[in-house]
């Protein structure tokens, strides 16, 4: 196995080929490079997780560190994902933490299934153009009912909506021209509209 390169903090952020350099040894189970990306990465991993944490109700259990550790911890683990940059690290982060709020809220709902089911309302479901009473869980499902039909719109929409990334943010970390998510996030508000609609 090839030395881990040494570099700041600072070299880091100036250079993303070097975030990248240290993305493909975390595959290798380097522990120099988990250390290393957790400490480039993580306030960039809070910032996704504050944003994810916005749409839920205030109170919720899990705090922003909380969820950034928890998706670090699970995509640390990966030993067969072949990271290509930070963007790619970044997107599945945010699918890491979707996965995450909502198995948290299915386990807080069967913990309580006897009592009254108080639904998890999101802030921001204007933007998809859904009723705000709409809930986490039946966010979700459209989303993955959505990707069957189309998965790429299908992750622009975790990116913009769970994950906060503006709509050039989102263009980077997958690889796509900044129209195709304007045209992406359009069609998928529209579909997932219809979708939750029908669900009420």
């Amino acid at each position: 196995m090839s030395a881990a390169p040494q570099l700041n903090d600072a070299a880091a952020a100036e250079d993303p080929s070097e975030v990248t350099l240290w993305l493909r040894q975390l595959g290798e189970a380097n522990p120099l490079a988990s250390s290393q990306l957790f400490e480039l990465l993580y306030d960039e991993l809070r910032r996704l997780a504050r944003s994810h944490l916005r749409r839920e109700n205030p109170g919720h259990t899990l705090s922003a560190t909380g969820l950034a550790h928890e998706a670090w911890f699970r995509m640390a683990e990966q030993r067969r994902t072949q990271w290509q940059n930070r963007g790619h690290f970044m997107a599945v982060a945010s699918t890491m933490m979707r996965r995450i709020l909502v198995n948290h809220e299915l386990a807080r709902r069967a913990a309580k299934r006897d009592a009254e089911l108080v639904p998890v309302t999101l802030s921001g479901l204007e933007q998809l153009g859904v009723a705000p009473d709409r809930d986490l869980v039946a966010v979700h499902e459209a989303l993955l009912a959505f990707e069957t039909v189309d998965a790429r719109a299908a992750k622009v929409v975790e990116l913009r909506f769970f994950g906060g990334l503006d709509n050039d943010e989102v263009a980077q970390a997958l690889s796509i021209s900044l129209a195709t998510v304007k045209r992406d996030w359009a069609i998928a508000r529209a579909w997932l509209h219809r979708e939750l609609s029908e669900r009420r």
